[in-house]
């Protein structure tokens, strides 16, 4: 899937309540120590960064490339274990539409902001901006989730050996619960991120853990996804994508399922990529069909910039 939805397929099909049960209405229940947690630590932050930030900034040395390219994670499910540049700001965003089930029908818009802070360190903030499902009862629609994480690369490419990364990321439940698009519970996602040139492929590999918030009891229902994509060039900027990705059953509610997806990318310039493709789902549980477009691109390479001033 587009890469807002990469790590998070979750979400998509726990919006798929079971045919004839009514949507969940419940408050929106966003644990209050995590956001004191979460200010504490923002606070602490911008205590410190006034006299700590020049301290490191730009300091790592042979991370700077040459020149700034983008480094999509869309358009599959699978995000490459290669990061974004070091100093790169990096912004992706895109259209979906689902249809998970018959008569049911998901239409999303949603982005992923990125940015190299070292070099085998990348922030990362994703959010669904918008988020609407139609059925038989009428159209209901929301502001979707937003996840804030990490992927820590700890092996760089070889000749022999793939580059191999680490992700968490963690769901900040904004999404609105009184018509069930959202579950009002904080998830974790833990992933391992391998990728490798093999011939004239790119193959990336993700292995992911889940922890979903259960929404009418305290504690997690846990379930495995697996990813594995393939990207060989067609012309010039022009290439192709292939995935094949599922994952096993997270509760009675929401079953297990495989999926395949095919797209094309398209690079203009170094730093700007577009993309556009289809989804068709091999099993029941997935979606039916899911058709998206989207594009990436490299704002800028803000440690750069900071030398510029200083």
């Amino acid at each position: 899937m587009p890469d807002h939805f990469a790590e998070f397929r979750q979400d998509h099909q726990l919006l798929l309540r079971p045919k004839n049960k009514p949507l969940r209405r419940e408050a929106n229940r966003v644990p209050q120590d995590l956001l004191r947690s979460a200010l504490i630590l923002l606070l602490a932050c911008l205590a410190v960064s006034k006299s700590a930030f020049p301290q490191w900034i730009g300091k790592q040395t042979g991370c700077y490339a040459d020149s700034i390219a983008a480094s999509p994670n869309r358009p599959t499910v699978s995000n490459p274990a290669h990061l974004t540049q070091y100093g790169v700001l990096e912004v992706e965003y895109g259209w979906d539409r689902v249809w998970p089930q018959e008569g049911v029908q998901q239409t999303s818009t949603g982005g992923l902001l990125k940015f190299g802070l070292l070099c085998d360190v990348e922030v990362r903030w994703q959010t669904t901006s918008f988020l609407s499902q139609t059925d038989a009862s009428g159209t209901y629609r929301t502001f979707g989730d937003n996840w804030l994480g990490s992927d820590i690369r700890i092996r760089h490419q070889t000749a022999r050996v793939p580059v191999v990364s680490l992700g968490y990321a963690i769901k900040i439940p904004s999404a609105g619960t009184e018509q069930g698009l959202g579950t009002g519970r904080v998830d974790h996602a833990f992933s391992i991120l391998v990728s490798k040139d093999v011939a004239h492929f790119n193959i990336d590999f993700n292995a992911t853990e889940f922890l979903i918030g259960r929404q009418n009891a305290s504690g997690y229902d846990a379930n495995q996804q697996l990813a594995l994509a393939f990207t060989h060039g067609v012309y010039r900027g022009l290439q192709f994508s292939g995935e094949f990705y599922g994952q096993n059953r997270l509760n009675e509610d929401t079953p297990g399922y495989a999926s395949s997806l095919w797209a094309l990318t398209y690079t203009i310039v170094p730093r700007l990529v577009i993309d556009g493709g289809y989804e068709a789902g091999l099993t029941a549980g997935g979606p039916q069909r899911h058709a998206f477009f989207g594009a990436t691109y490299s704002i800028a390479n803000l440690y750069r910039a900071w030398h510029r001033k200083q």
